[in-house]
């Protein structure tokens, strides 16, 4: 009997606890946690017809629920803490049929709710939902279980109990060439493919299965390889450095995450044709048994002859794409390993050109996979962008601007569609030499996607970025993918909505669901633990354990592609149609790739995010003087770096006309100390008024600025004074200023009044070295006796502190005894 199923016994904990293990920055405890093979789990919780994230909410997150209710009116709801205490409640909103679900629906939303905690419930209509926690840590044991499963995935590695959470999970390596095995170190060819062996040995189980295929293998890594390159972006890469996880390479000074893809990596570039034989630089579309092996077989029993399948186009554009992305990302790491991926990732992407046609075909399905691909245009858009995105070479620009998916809108990824694989890669990663223009558009094709994701999930009783019509095999990957967009739309925008409908998708694998289930296992209350595995295999063999925590379950698939699946769920709605049995392949199978989709997402998730601190602009001078007919600069920056680029845009908000500037800027993480300068122009008039004007400049993500400009009229007679006006210190809701006044006369002042009035709701508090008054927007500010008397050529200063509640713009104009001043 494996150890205890973790969300049994201790409810929404992850495996970390129940496998006995700790990770710490000292070591990693090697004690074991399992029960004896005699050993009943207890009873699986009932469902319930309040579905939530059997795991829980972030505190900064949405946290909405779905209640399953024929009721047309409004249901009131309560949420309670552990101790009982009602903490929240409201009433829901009635949402009414849920096509994909086939049930009537109410939502609940009580994201206001901000309290941390563990054993929350929610109360609707006399029932109660699953038992869930309120916690900023919420998913990071789930980050560390979805990366674990492929570390447990590995061939040809020992698995280690004290890594994978239990002696249950320990195994030999399998398919080193130790008897019964007949792989992988030395395999031949598939009859008439090719006359020499290869090693292959290493890399990941594809699935439920032994077999071990390059295209599936190539999304894989991307999205592993893809969530460190994001993390790093973010500034919270540490969170899968090294020591993080549950990998034997941990301490080794790189990345975690890293480590564990290298593993497939290695594979990858084993899996290529080499120099001096036929189709040289190609790579084999995929390595298994020659038959079908029974369920259940552990890896290091399979006796089944290991054979190399031809070479085919769509492969080797795999290997290209993530071998120039290893390239990219493990330079700081590893630089010879760096320098093997980037030659590997040129050979292929040559030999892929010069055979762009070599298809799989779907009718090689023998003891694998076909993973059939007709269309490869999309794998070669991906390997060009990567190539460029490392290289910078024209080449790559060229292939990347001349595919038919450069100005495609962002589709759907999968392993047979990858092209928004390099859409993503182009628009996130600097330095691709892209214009400006093809950046910002594919930014765009991709949050237009994300948009479509949120306007779907806006008309769901169970939001999930997957149509009714979307439930087909791996339709759990299919939403995770997409929640990926929607991940990736917040990076580019820093708009909230993409972050909740990313997190809602997560709610929706974990029980917010027509199923009232968690797809992962360990995570939930009820979670999946029987999915159709060749060791995993609890279910037809007591003595093997279930999956272990953080394996994703296929999830619900409409077309019932399997004898069990035909049996059980005949007439299903498409988002109920799952069996966690293990016999049903088609809608409860793992999968390399659906797992790396739900680490990514884990670790988007688990990443702690602050409230931002909000650039302002910043403007010098605050206050310009522009010739009639003339111009003057102004420079524009930020107060700090945006953590996206961001866009200002200046432009007059009041006043003289014939004072203009307009310009739109772009500040980027890197230039954002770098002041633009901005021309304003006064134009050539007839009249002999010095006029001015207020300008903004402002945009999403940033603080705006105001400063003004007066036209020096050549019509009018020159002014006698100068005013000087600085803001010295400003704060939430209030300010100090310094203001100078300068007789630029010939006559000296005896006694000076100097006037102005605020653009905004400015109220002056306190003065010193001068008298001031203010009546609604207008102030005077009298001499202090003291300093009554100002020579030709000289000047005086006066400050106050003041309050203010919407912009603080300086003032546009100011007088001396009536008079206006420069």
């Amino acid at each position: 009997m494996p150890p205890v199923t973790p969300a049994r016994g201790v409810p929404r904990r992850a495996a970390a606890v129940l496998a006995g293990f700790a990770l710490a920055a000292g070591g990693l405890s090697t004690t074991a946690l399992t029960l004896p093979a005699g050993d009943a789990p207890p009873a699986t919780p009932t469902d319930t017809p309040i579905r939530v994230n059997q795991l829980g909410y972030l505190p900064d997150g949405p946290k909405r629920a779905t209640v399953v209710s024929t009721a047309s009116a409004p249901l009131g709801w309560q949420l309670r803490d552990a101790a009982g205490a009602v903490v929240a409640s409201g009433t829901t909103t009635v949402r009414g049929a849920d096509q994909a679900s086939g049930q009537s629906t109410h939502l609940v939303d009580f994201g206001a709710y901000t309290g941390t905690g563990t054993g929350y419930t929610l109360g609707v209509d006399g029932r109660t939902s699953h038992p869930f926690d309120i916690s900023p840590s919420l998913y990071d044991a789930l980050r560390a279980d979805s990366m674990s499963f492929f570390y447990q995935q590995r061939s040809g590695i020992a698995i280690d109990a004290a890594l994978a959470g239990g002696s249950a999970y320990a195994r030999p390596a399998g398919h080193l060439g130790v008897a019964p095995n007949k792989g992988d170190s030395d395999v031949p060819c598939q009859a008439g493919v090719c006359d020499y062996r290869v090693d292959a040995r290493g890399g990941w189980y594809d699935a439920g299965d032994h077999g071990k295929y390059v295209v599936n293998g190539g999304i894989s890594v991307w999205e592993l390889v893809n969530s460190f390159e994001r993390a790093r972006r973010s500034g919270a890469d540490a969170a899968l450095g090294d020591a993080t996880l549950r990998v034997p390479e941990r301490g080794n000074g790189t990345p975690d995450v890293l480590d564990e893809a290298r593993w497939e990596l290695e594979f990858l570039l084993r899996m290529q044709v080499p120099a001096g034989k036929p189709m040289a630089g190609m790579a084999f579309h995929k390595m298994h048994d020659a038959g079908w092996t029974a369920l259940p077989t552990r890896p290091e029993l399979d006796a089944e002859q290991r054979e190399l399948h031809k070479p085919s186009t769509a492969a080797t554009l795999n290997l290209a794409a993530t071998a120039a992305q290893c390239a990219r990302v493990y330079a700081p790491y590893d630089a010879a390993f760096a320098a093997r991926c980037l030659d590997a990732a040129r050979r292929a992407w040559t030999a892929a050109r010069a055979n762009p046609d070599v298809l799989a075909p779907a009718s090689d399905n023998t003891g694998g996979g076909a993973y059939e691909d007709a269309d490869v245009s999309d794998e070669f858009y991906w390997a060009a962008a990567e190539l460029l995105t490392t290289t910078g070479e024209s080449q790559y620009r060229d292939a990347v601007t001349s595919s038919p998916h450069h100005t495609k809108p962002a589709d759907a990824f999968w392993w047979g569609g990858t092209a928004t694989l390099g859409r993503i890669t182009l628009a996130t990663v600097p330095g691709s030499g892209l214009p400006a223009e093809d950046v910002s558009r594919l930014r765009g094709l991709l949050t237009t996607a994300a948009d479509g994701h949120l306007s779907t999930m806006a008309g769901q009783g169970y939001p999930v970025p997957l149509p009714a019509t979307g439930y087909a095999w791996g339709s759990n990957s299919s939403v995770a993918d997409n929640a990926m967009v929607l991940a990736v739309a917040y990076e580019l925008t820093g708009q909230q909505r993409y972050r909740a409908g990313a997190l809602e998708s997560l709610d929706y694998l974990l029980g917010r669901n027509a199923l009232d289930l968690s797809y992962v296992t360990g995570h939930g209350e009820r979670h999946s633990e029987n999915q159709h595995h060749r060791f995993w295999a609890h279910q037809n063999d007591p003595s093997l354990p279930h999956p272990p925590p953080g394996s994703l379950a296929g999830g619900p698939n409409a077309a019932l592609e399997d004898p069990v699946a035909k049996e059980k769920l005949a007439g299903c709605a498409p988002a109920a149609c799952y069996a966690d049995d293990i016999g049903s392949y088609s809608t409860n199978e793992v999968a390399i790739n659906w797992n790396a989709s739900l680490a990514w997402l884990a670790a988007f998730a688990a990443e702690r995010r602050g409230v931002p601190a909000v650039p302002a602009v910043q403007v010098a001078p605050a206050a310009v003087t522009v010739p009639e007919g003339g111009s003057a600069p102004v420079g524009v920056r930020l107060s700090a770096a945006p953590a996206r680029d961001v866009t200002v845009t200046v432009a007059r908000s009041s006043g003289d006309q014939d004072l203009s500037a307009a310009a739109t800027l772009v500040f980027t993480p890197g230039n954002w100390a770098t002041a633009q300068q901005v021309p304003v122009s006064a134009a050539q008039d007839a009249d002999t008024s010095a006029g001015t004007a207020t300008f903004t400049a402002g945009g999403p993500g940033v603080q705006p600025a105001v400063f003004t400009a007066t036209e020096a009229d050549d019509d009018a007679p020159a002014a006698s004074c100068t005013v000087a006006y600085r803001i010295d210190n400003a704060w939430g809701n209030g300010f100090t200023a310094t203001v100078s006044v300068k007789n630029t006369g010939t006559s000296a002042l005896s006694g000076w009044t100097l006037g102005w009035s605020f653009a905004g709701d400015q109220r002056i508090g306190n003065a010193w070295n001068a008298t001031v008054n203010q009546s609604g927007s207008t102030v005077t500010a009298r001499d202090a006796g003291w300093n009554a008397t100002l020579e030709p050529g000289g000047s005086a200063s006066f400050g106050f502190q003041a309050t203010y509640a919407g912009t603080n713009a300086p003032p546009a104009r100011f007088t001396l005894n009536g008079a206006p001043c420069s």
